[in-house]
């Protein structure tokens, strides 16, 4: 049986949505059937929640839990993510975890390379030793 999500955690997302200046006035809420499997549950309960933000044009639609309460939870949630990114820009928590995937995938690449480079060198050397050693006169 699913959980309902506590009260911190939808006391933190409020609070996030005062950071940015966002109120429940400036969202538009609304309640409809889902899509995908799920079979016919799905298709006669208006569980997908769909929410609009009018002064940026966002559109988010969440349908992650057979719950309308949780999904209300996440819909703005995931506006709040969008949100943060527009108006925050590189300073968003979006865009801090992508920089950081990034500087972790160029070591990588980097340390690959290297160990590239030292296995041609190696074997390199093996074929210069193979070598015939020409008679001096």
């Amino acid at each position: 049986m699913e959980q309902a999500i506590s009260q911190a955690k939808w006391n933190a997302l409020k609070k996030r949505m005062q950071d940015l200046g966002l109120s429940e006035d400036d969202l538009t809420e609304e309640f409809i059937k889902g899509t995908g499997s799920g079979g016919q549950k799905i298709n006669k309960t208006n569980s997908c929640v769909q929410i609009s933000h009018a002064a940026s044009g966002i559109v988010v639609k969440s349908q992650k839990s057979r719950s309308r309460a949780a999904n209300r939870f996440f819909a703005r949630r995931l506006l709040i993510e969008k949100l943060e990114e527009q108006v925050l820009g590189k300073e968003s928590a979006k865009a801090k975890k992508i920089f950081k995937l990034k500087a972790q995938k160029r070591k990588r690449k980097k340390r690959a390379q290297e160990k590239v480079l030292a296995q041609k060198k190696l074997v390199g050397e093996k074929k210069d030793r193979r070598k015939k050693v020409s008679p001096q006169d």
